[in-house]
């Protein structure tokens, strides 16, 4: 073929028409394209440029909450009983980190993470928080760990290391029941959270669990800070922009004084039991001591299973607060009281005297209440005599004529059955009964047994050391009942007294306990002489043994025969000096049997350091040989067999 006949075979015209057609359509595509792009550069620069400009800068610029300085708490003397400390803690922003269950594993090739750690992290990430709000790990990191993290800073997105401050018990279990402790928030913490308590706890990781660091919480806590800080990419702070700053909690002053706290401590010589003394003047507690004790740092931090179980389930209970929670028959230490509201109703006087053969026996019945004292205290006791020598058969008589209504209704004027109001959580508010009392509890009515037995505090009265200390300084104040106190100061305001009520009663019938009540303690025939015979000012007290187990009709307290947490306790309340009390004590030694021998060298003790400033510590006094310990199971309340000890007696007559 010639090449001109190919050249036939060619259709220029066509050609340039289908470039043409692409070209437009090329062109229609890339202006359309451009059009898009202007459009959306429109919205992006022009229709959303607030929006995106404010996000960008929330990935730059982040508010961060500033936690508060937990406020000091002091004693009486200026003695710091809680510190803020510093350490180091490891912590995660999950929001910064990619894998968190990478960057866990990577962690713990660098320091040492335990299993406990772990499992309170991941519950801590489940808890309602704010965004990239950072969790704890790790507490107490030492310089070495510190080091390794900074090594590796570059692979560890959203993890810090920043210097926090953890509070800190300098005197460990001298203070855990009444000072308590914090720990950190937990998930029923923030379920019970305001919305304003989710903004103050912000950057926040511990609250007051128990004692005054749970009843100032308030107080002690301060209010949060906060300050926008621009970050790199990686969430690193570069620079600070503003700040407002926390304010710090306030300082508390206690009546607590840690040399008394101390010398109770060293009394008790490693019994169980508790110690209150309090200010008369000012119902102040001086001293509350439970024993045994606990570690309160444990906790600060997070306690470990294995600790807490040991405690959980000691058979000793060293978490439980004695002196407010746990309830104890008074026994014979309100029998001032009883003898007080004889003579103020006019039921006797201080010349009526009884016949004492050893026992008791109501009209028309067979079963006999039996006095401490067999044979009795002879044939004319009168009320001197029956308290300095705690005459048995003398109170169920006097309760008996008195009658359950007169003699409960008086009891309430000193505080008995009724919450003290220290300013402490979780206080328990005994039993001091009544008809209507026993109707509501057991619906039974009440006998004349009842009576009986509550006329020398046993049966079905309860009541706490607290409760203990504060009747007995209403006693010392002849009738003005003070609410305990145990915080003094908020900085430098002081608190005033609370007068929780009064009584009216005739100067010579105080008079006439006061010198009964001396009598026990300085009297030729006192129960507690013994233990005052070296005091150098007069004290009143009156000593208790409360029963742990019913004995039958009849047979005679052995206590060679019975465990030893069936025995009895020992109980002691005192006030001194006698002209013009300045202290009361009470004193319960768990099955320590005898009050006089074994409560009351406490008590004394204990005042004799506030008065006279001979104070101890635990090492002075040597711990007492190991005591037997019985099957009795670890979660039975302390005062179970005494509340089920409630004889068949009380039934033996028609109810009143």
């Amino acid at each position: 073929m010639s090449e001109l006949e190919s050249h036939q075979f060619k259709d220029h015209l066509r050609e340039a028409k289908i470039f043409q057609a692409r070209l437009l359509f090329v062109s229609l595509v890339i202006m359309a394209l451009v059009g898009v792009l202007v459009f959306r550069y429109h919205n992006l620069q022009i229709v959303d440029h607030f929006v995106y400009a404010t996000q960008s800068e929330r990935n730059r610029v982040h508010v961060q909450p500033i936690p508060p300085t937990r406020g000091l708490i002091y004693d009486r003397q200026g003695v710091l009983l809680a510190d803020n400390r510093p350490t180091y803690t490891l912590s995660i922003i999950v929001q910064r980190t990619k894998d968190l269950d990478e960057t866990l594993s990577l962690l713990q090739e660098l320091v040492a993470i335990s299993p406990a750690d772990l499992e309170r992290f991941k519950r801590a990430v489940k808890q309602r928080r704010h965004p990239f709000e950072p969790v704890p790990l790790r507490y107490r990191l030492t310089e070495e760990e510190i080091a390794r993290l900074a090594i590796n800073e570059f692979r560890l997105d959203g993890v810090e290391v920043d210097a926090q401050l953890v509070r800190y018990y300098p005197h460990g279990e001298l203070f855990a029941h009444t000072l308590g402790y914090t720990a950190r928030i937990s998930e029923a913490d923030l379920s019970r959270f305001t919305e304003e308590q989710e903004l103050r706890y912000r950057g926040t990781h511990s609250i007051g669990k128990t004692g005054v660091e749970a009843q100032y919480e308030d107080l002690l806590h301060g209010q949060v800070g906060s300050q926008n800080v621009e970050t790199n990419a990686r969430g690193r702070i570069l620079r600070v922009l503003d700040r407002i700053d926390p304010v710090p909690g306030e300082d508390l002053h206690l009546h607590l004084d840690v040399r008394l706290q101390n010398t109770a401590v060293a009394a008790m010589a490693g019994r169980r039991g508790a110690v209150v003394a309090i200010e008369v003047k000012t119902g102040g507690v001086l001293a509350a001591v439970s024993l045994p004790s606990y570690e309160p740092n444990l906790f600060v931090t997070g306690i470990g299973h294995e600790d807490f179980r040991n405690l959980n389930e000691s058979i000793d209970r060293p978490l439980y607060n004695r002196f407010i929670q746990a309830v104890y028959p008074p026994g014979s230490t309100i029998k001032p009281i009883v003898a007080l509201a004889g003579l103020h109703h006019g039921v006797v006087d201080t010349n009526s005297a009884i016949s004492d053969p050893g026992f008791y026996r109501l009209p028309n019945t067979s079963w006999v209440w039996r006095d401490w004292k067999r044979g009795g205290h002879g044939g004319a006791v009168r009320l001197n005599q029956a308290i300095a020598e705690s005459c048995d058969t003398y109170f169920y008589d006097l309760g008996t004529r008195m009658g359950i209504d007169r003699m409960s209704e008086f009891g309430f004027h000193f505080g008995l059955g009724i919450p003290t109001g220290v300013d402490l959580p979780n206080e328990r508010r005994g039993v001091w009964p009544t008809r209507e009392w026993k109707r509501g509890a057991m619906g039974e009515s009440w006998y004349p047994g009842d009576t009986v037995n509550m006329s020398i505090g046993q049966g079905y009265v309860l009541s706490s050391p607290m409760q203990l200390a504060q009747s007995t300084a209403t006693v010392a104040t002849r009738g003005k009942r003070l609410r305990p106190q145990v915080l003094r100061a908020v900085g430098d305001q002081l608190i005033e007294p609370k007068v929780d009520g009064t009584i009216e009663v005739r100067e010579d019938h105080w008079e006439a306990i006061f010198e009964a009540m001396a009598e026990v303690m300085h009297g030729p025939r006192g129960t507690a002489r013994a233990a005052a015979a070296k005091s150098t000012y007069r004290i009143a007290g009156k000593s208790g043994t409360a029963q742990v187990v019913g004995i039958p009709q009849g047979a005679k307290y052995d206590s060679a025969a019975l465990a030893e947490r069936h025995r009895d306790h020992a109980l002691f309340v005192a006030f001194a000096p006698l002209e013009d009390p300045q202290i009361a004590v009470a004193v319960i030694v768990e099955n320590g049997e005898g009050g006089s021998s074994q409560a009351a060298p406490v008590a004394i003790k204990v005042m004799d350091a506030y008065l006279l400033g001979t104070y101890l510590t635990p090492t002075d006094v040597p711990p007492p040989p190991e005591l037997v310990r019985s099957n009795v199971a670890p979660g039975r309340s302390i005062a179970a067999d005494a509340v089920a000890q409630v004889t068949a007696s009380a039934r033996l007559q028609d109810p009143l």
